[in-house]
Formats: C-alpha cells, structure tokens, sequence
C-alpha cells in the first residue's frame, strides 16, 4: 500500500537509531560467539559466522575484536557459554512477534521480555504460537541506483533468488532461500553490483497492516525489546505508515 513500509524496510529505517545503541557490539559479538562454537572458527566453512563477520565489519567494528570472539566461541580464549532461546508472542493490534535472544541466565531474560512485553501491550505466547507465520529466508539489500530492477533479476535467477521487493524507495530486497544466500551474494560481487544487510531472516506469509496509536504502540514495543541486552533479534509481521516511521526520529 503506498506510504506504507513492510517490516523489512522499518528495520533498515529504524538501522541508523538502532546503530547509536550502546549494545550493537554486545550483539554482534554474541552472534559472532555463537556461530563460531556451532560451526567453527573458519567463516569460509561457517556461513552463518561469515554473515555475522560481515555484519560486524559493516558497523565498523574492530578486527581484534571479532578475533577475539571467534576465540572465545571455539574455546581458545575463556569467554561466557551463551545459549540461544527463542520467543513467541503478540503485540498491539494483534501483531505476531519472535523474539531470539542469546543469554547466559535464561531466568533473567525470559523476565526481561516479560516485563517489556506486559509494560508495552504485548504478551508471550507459547512456542509454536506465530512461529508457523514465518519463513526462515535469504535477505539481501541493494540500493536503487546502483542497478536496475531487470538487470537485478537478470543476475539472480540462477542464484536463488525466490522474490525481489521493489516497494523500498532507496533499496531493493531480495528473498531467497537460506541455501542460496551464498550463491546470491556471490552473483552479485561477481556482477559488481554492491549490497549490504545480507543475513538470515524470518520472512512473515502475511503482513498486518497498523496506523494510528496502535502501530506507535507496537514500535514502542519493538523497540524496548531490541534494548534488552539479551535480544539479538525482533521479528513482527507488521506493516506501518511512513508517518509513523519517521516519528520514531523525533
């Protein structure tokens, strides 16, 4: 719907607020440890550390400091064990929300989200209560003016690629699946064309369309959440007004 955004494109306009957050390397270093115990410290092995590498490299963090999470998530340095716990629930106007979080004291997190969700309009459902409106995917983001659509298409139909969101005025998001993420991003560094936010994502089947105080409510909520320290991830299948977006800046 024109002058609405779908949650993809809120997260990448609520990007340069959440980049100020005292807690993005926390994350990134969490996701870097994780990956690197699950998988390996070797990213040309690991895709998933490689994505988290990229990430973490995007936001300009320190090569020392990403070496120093490998480390710890392969066991060469003494770090803190995190274990990765996944959360359902809903929140204002009837939104569907997963919540991942990587912590070292369950307890305490679980407390957070419930405290965040109860302040905010939300509740926690049980597991497998929104989980099914989801799909795990491939996300990539390429800017506009970098390549046009037909010639985007073009590179990517023999990569994967499953759909191409053009709905963004300044970037393109392209839907694959997880297996072809690599071979994707590999397609396009081949063609030259630049992109950026390429990750694992959890693609909502239908949006929730939001306006007035009820999507204010549910971006209030979204955003205590991501504050929490042991959350590395909010997912929601709602989609807003670019008023309401925007408002989140002033």
């Amino acid at each position: 719907m024109s002058g609405h955004s779908k949650w993809s494109t809120i997260k990448r306009k609520k990007a340069a607020t959440d980049q100020k957050r005292g807690n993005l390397f926390t994350k990134l270093v969490r996701e870097i440890t994780i990956a690197a115990k699950m998988g390996g410290g070797d990213p040309s092995g690991n895709p998933r550390l490689r994505l988290a590498i990229d990430s973490a490299r995007a936001n300009s963090m320190p090569q020392e400091n990403i070496q120093r999470a490998i480390k710890k998530g392969t066991g060469e340095l003494e770090g803190v064990t995190y274990e990765e716990i996944t959360y359902e629930g809903y929140g204002p106007g009837g939104i569907a929300l997963i919540i991942e979080t990587a912590t070292d004291n369950r307890n305490r997190t679980v407390a957070d989200v419930r405290h965040v969700m109860n302040r905010h309009n939300g509740s926690l459902g049980e597991n497998g209560s929104v989980a099914w409106m989801f799909q795990r995917k491939g996300s990539i983001d390429v800017a506009r003016n970098a390549v046009d659509e037909e010639r985007l298409m073009e590179v990517l139909l023999d990569a994967g690629l499953e759909d191409l969101n053009a709905d963004d005025e300044q970037f393109y998001n392209v839907i694959t699946d997880v297996k072809d993420l690599e071979a994707a991003k590999s397609a396009l560094e081949d063609a030259g064309i630049p992109f950026e936010n390429a990750k694992m994502d959890l693609v909502p089947d239908n949006l929730v369309e939001l306006d007035g105080d009820d999507a204010a409510k549910a971006m209030r909520l979204i955003d205590a959440l991501e504050n929490c320290d042991d959350v590395q991830a909010v997912y929601s299948n709602i989609e807003i007004s670019e008023e309401v977006i925007n408002s989140l800046d002033s």
